[in-house]
């Protein structure tokens, strides 16, 4: 290692997950081509990895937010190109960083561009997923398994719930870092963790009505009702939640369906809605192994299918409906367009809707490796998520702060009436 290069991650080497990062380069030679590396691995051991190489200028500098990445795994002036380009070293695989205790801790390397490419400086940024002061309790409490997290300070909140909850386990990533911007969050297991069955055939509101009792009775929650955020299957379970149970002030869909899917739904024993399923026949395979299974899902407008739709009109909050265009897991813009048309029909403009074109379907917070495909659990092989990397990246940035604003002029103690509108990002 060369003790004259020096490679610096400002404002600081520990930060939150979803916060950016400066990384520049003093030291080398002037115009002088290197290589940079950035390596992580997440709660699996799963490696994930990324590089780009840059050219110094006159001084011998590189400044990641204004030079370029003439190769490697982007192109072009990205300063967070290296961690939302890192690829899994074994195809097909997800990012999964789900315990919030975990950091995600990225080490990053300076190299000789030619021979064995030396190593000349190296620095490591512990990204965090919950902020100082934030607490958090795992909950088992009713039939509720799930994490709260509580900001620091003495409030109120506004409260937010968590789905997160297709695909088994508890997932706290996302609850941890909306606590950390100042929201008390519950995220919930639907099947698959602590004491609850490794599989269901059905899905009850009910649960989700304890979760938002529960949430309302905490001690900082300042919210009359609480918001909610979901995505993929989630979405249209927080759909049905929003519309048949009260307390739901806020509603944010992500890449959803407009119809109950998958499993039927109950309330207090009573199916209120049948399962959209599926033709695996459509499946369509691709070069790399995995599916793209946009069109798999069955049609809700047709007649057959018309009683799995969700009654969203009846729903008292707002919706805040995600789309992105290029998602390959289904036709999410199809159903929001579905879905505001139905809406307005009604009367209604108690929603906005988001519309991100090259992105794909798993919008998540922001600077976390972009996964192009992975295993879909209801599938049973390995499918096409869509999106380009670097559009899918500016979107997750875009959206975060949108979600964020969202919550806090929609769920508070003085709801603010605005009006319907459609932003194109």
């Amino acid at each position: 290692m060369s003790s004259q290069v020096r490679l610096r991650l400002l404002p600081s080497s520990r930060c939150l997950f979803d916060d950016p990062i400066q990384v520049k380069v003093a030291g080398l030679k002037s115009r002088q081509v290197v290589t940079m590396r950035a390596r992580s691995t997440d709660d699996r051991g799963m490696v994930f990895s990324s590089l780009g190489t840059y050219r110094a200028d006159g001084n011998g500098e590189i400044d990641v937010d204004k030079d370029p990445s003439l190769s490697g795994s982007y192109i072009g002036v990205e300063p967070m190109g290296l961690l939302w380009s890192m690829k899994p070293d074994i195809l097909h695989k997800t990012f999964q960083k789900t315990n919030s205790l975990n950091p995600h801790v990225v080490r990053f390397s300076v190299h000789e561009e030619e021979g064995e490419g030396r190593m000349l400086a190296e620095a490591t940024n512990e990204r965090l997923l919950i902020g100082d002061g934030v607490s958090r309790i795992p909950v088992k409490e009713g039939n509720i398994r799930g994490v709260l997290f509580t900001p620091p300070g003495a409030g109120p909140f506004p409260a937010v719930l968590d789905l997160y909850t297709f695909g088994g386990g508890l997932s706290e990533k996302r609850a941890s870092l909306l606590a950390s911007r100042g929201f008390v969050v519950l995220t919930v297991a639907l099947y698959g963790h602590d004491d609850m069955p490794k599989n269901i055939k059905e899905v009850h509101l009910d649960y989700f009505e304890e979760s938002i009792e529960f949430l309302k009775r905490q001690n900082k929650v300042g919210s009359k009702g609480v918001g909610m955020i979901s995505l993929s299957k989630s979405g249209d379970l927080a759909l049905s939640v929003a519309s048949y149970l009260p307390g739901v002030e806020a509603t944010v869909w992500i890449n959803g369906c407009s119809a109950n899917t998958a499993l039927p739904l109950y309330y207090k024993k009573s199916q209120i809605l049948p399962a959209l399923m599926f033709d695996v026949s459509r499946m369509i395979p691709s070069e790399s192994g995995a599916y793209n299974i946009k069109y798999v899902t069955n049609d809700p407008l047709l007649e057959e299918n018309k009683a799995t739709l969700i009654p969203i009109e009846k729903a008292k909050g707002r919706f805040l409906f995600v789309v992105s265009e290029d998602d390959l897991n289904w036709d999410s813009k199809t159903y929001t367009e579905e879905m505001v048309e139905r809406l307005k029909h009604h009367g209604k403009d108690n929603f906005e809707s988001m519309c991100y074109p090259r992105a794909g379907h798993y919008l998540e917070p922001p600077y976390g490796p972009y996964c192009p495909s992975s295993f879909h659990s209801l599938a049973g092989k390995p499918v096409l998520w869509g999106g380009e990397p670097r559009s899918h990246a500016a979107a997750e940035v875009h959206l975060w702060k949108k979600i964020q604003e969202f919550f806090r002029a929609n769920v508070s103690c003085d709801v603010t009436e605005t009006r319907a509108y459609i932003t194109v990002f």
